[in-house]
């Protein structure tokens, strides 16, 4: 059997990283302040990015920092500072960087040569040609195009040297710009999508207009709601993970870096458990599959494709009625400590065990919610009491990012998640 890809995936703030790194990840790929392709994500400070470096390498995690912009001139000379800083961090240097501008990859080569450089998807990676050209350059790794098919990327295996690594998408929102390079978003909004400003206009609604009849909307109808042209279904490949190892895959990658710390930790548990079962046993894996499309059902998602992977994607692959995501799962929190009693100067301690965390969404003493372990459990709990940090009672969690302490009916650790299902609040 051939050897077990590593698991890659998004972190758009500390939190996120470290339940990624919590719930499976074999690395992470996070954006800095600058020179990241997500800027509307929360991204790292230096000193959150330290701090998330060091949490993951005490996990054997890697951490890979995403500089993928297509740089102007007036970027270079702040790059350069960018990349020495990033050379200079301490105690740990990040494991990567992923860069699609050749420009910025030969300033990463000069400043911090002892930092690996991956291709970006971005760069339109289609064949074998371009991956030993970048390995010749001194990258080590290349993210496949989304445009690619397994047999191509097979057949791009078959003819690079065994040592360079092959990354490519195996989860998560398709754009539907080839290999991500967009002009719609600065043509629309002056925010540009290769810069890492995009408004995502592929999602809006759309209608048409004939030439010679100004101002009058024809709708293309599929229905009574009209249509969204641009709006691609999900990419999901938890189905076909013995497929892409056979195709050489070395890092399978999940999309996401302006996700939520549940849709990471659902992604990961799930995947992790996936590619450990099948390299137990194929059996396994087929056995437990009901499980592994139940559990990735419970993040966001827009309906499931399989992209290119196994030929040019059809009509089927796109979403016509509505932009919106299928959201099951709520997400509450993330245990960042647990106790027993409550706030220290509260007139009464309570015996149980508490958990600390920063709400997120709004519930109250008395539901039903569930604890998400990262070892695949699901736990179903009752909140029994709820506590502010100067230890008074209250009965619900009305304001976003209070840190409240909880007592529940089952028992939570540290990095566990809270999370209800719609509608049992």
């Amino acid at each position: 059997m051939k050897k077990k890809p590593e698991l890659l995936i998004p972190a758009s703030s500390l939190e996120v990283l470290k339940t990624a790194v919590r719930f499976g990840a074999d690395a992470v790929y996070i954006g800095g302040e600058a020179f990241s392709l997500r800027a509307k994500a929360k991204n790292f400070s230096p000193e959150e990015m330290a701090e998330g470096i060091a949490f993951a390498h005490t996990y054997g995690v890697k951490v890979y920092v995403t500089a993928n912009i297509l740089a102007h001139n007036g970027d270079l000379e702040e790059a350069a500072r960018y990349f020495k800083e990033l050379a200079e961090m301490q105690p740990d240097a990040p494991d990567a960087l992923i860069i699609s501008d050749p420009g910025m990859f030969m300033l990463a080569k000069e400043i911090c040569p002892q930092i690996e450089r991956h291709i970006s998807t971005q760069a339109n990676n289609t064949n074998y040609q371009t991956y030993c050209f970048w390995w010749k350059q001194g990258a080590k790794r290349v993210v496949s195009a989304r445009e690619l098919s397994l047999r191509e990327i097979a057949e791009i295996r078959e003819n690079i040297p065994e040592e360079m690594e092959i990354e490519s998408f195996i989860h998560g929102a398709m754009c539907i710009s080839y290999s991500g390079r967009c002009l719609l978003s600065n043509y629309f909004t002056g925010r540009d999508a290769n810069k890492g400003a995009c408004t995502h206009p592929c999602r809006w609604k759309y209608a048409v207009m004939e030439e010679t009849r100004p101002g009058e909307y024809l709708p293309v109808y599929e229905n009574e709601r009209g249509t969204y042209i641009f709006n691609s279904k999900d990419l999901c490949m938890i189905e076909y993970i013995p497929e892409m190892v056979e195709a050489g895959i070395d890092s399978f990658k999940i999309e996401g870096r302006m996700k939520t710390a549940l849709y990471v930790a659902a992604v990961a548990r799930t995947y992790r458990k996936a590619i450990d079962d099948y390299f137990e046993s194929e059996q396994k894996y087929r056995e437990n599959m009901s499980w592994y499309k139940e559990e990735i059902a419970k993040c966001t998602y827009r309906q499931f494709t399989t992209g290119f992977y196994f030929g040019k994607p059809d009509e089927n692959t796109q979403i016509y009625d509505n932009n919106t995501y299928v959201n099951e799962y709520i997400y509450l929190g993330s245990v960042e400590a647990t106790r027993s009693g409550h706030a220290e100067n509260a007139q009464t301690a309570s015996a149980a065990r508490l958990v600390r965390i920063e709400q997120r969404n709004k519930f109250c003493v008395g539901d039903t919610i569930e604890i998400m372990k990262p070892s695949g459990e699901n736990l179903e709990t009752v909140v029994k009491a709820m506590y502010t940090e100067e230890g008074e009672a209250v009965e619900s969690a009305p304001h976003p990012k209070q840190v409240l302490w909880i007592e529940l009916s089952e028992e939570a650790a540290e990095y566990d998640l809270l999370r209800v299902k719609s509608g049992n609040r």
